[in-house]
């Protein structure tokens, strides 16, 4: 599976469990933690946890290894690492606060397709 396909695999995994304001950033020319970012948010901490539950179910299910898996018990920032992709999952109140956009602000923003 390439880097597109697991992109667009992940965002409908977000989608698929009402995540909101899913945005896309292209992090290959900015950072070298990962080539994509896919922000997505929550509206409490039990969608928060379902949402990040998904992303990590259905990477697995596709023999994607999943590095790591952090803040899960909190639900306020889970970050779910895949290698080339970073989703981070946040709770509507903490996104504002990180703003990742923002501090990532030189990345291009790319269209995500669900």
């Amino acid at each position: 599976m390439d880097n597109k396909q697991l992109v667009e695999l992940i965002a409908k995994a977000c989608d698929d469990k009402r995540a909101e304001d899913i945005i896309l950033l292209d992090m290959q020319n900015v950072s070298l933690i990962a080539d994509y970012f896919l922000i997505c948010e929550g509206t409490n901490e039990r969608q928060v946890q379902a949402i990040a539950r998904e992303v990590k179910d259905i990477a697995e299910d596709q023999n994607i290894d999943v590095k790591r898996m952090e803040g899960f018990d909190q639900a306020r920032w889970v970050l779910v690492d895949l290698g080339d992709l970073v989703c981070h999952v946040f709770h509507r109140d903490e996104r504002g606060y990180y703003n990742l956009e923002k501090l990532w602000g030189d990345a291009p923003q790319l269209e995500v397709k669900i």
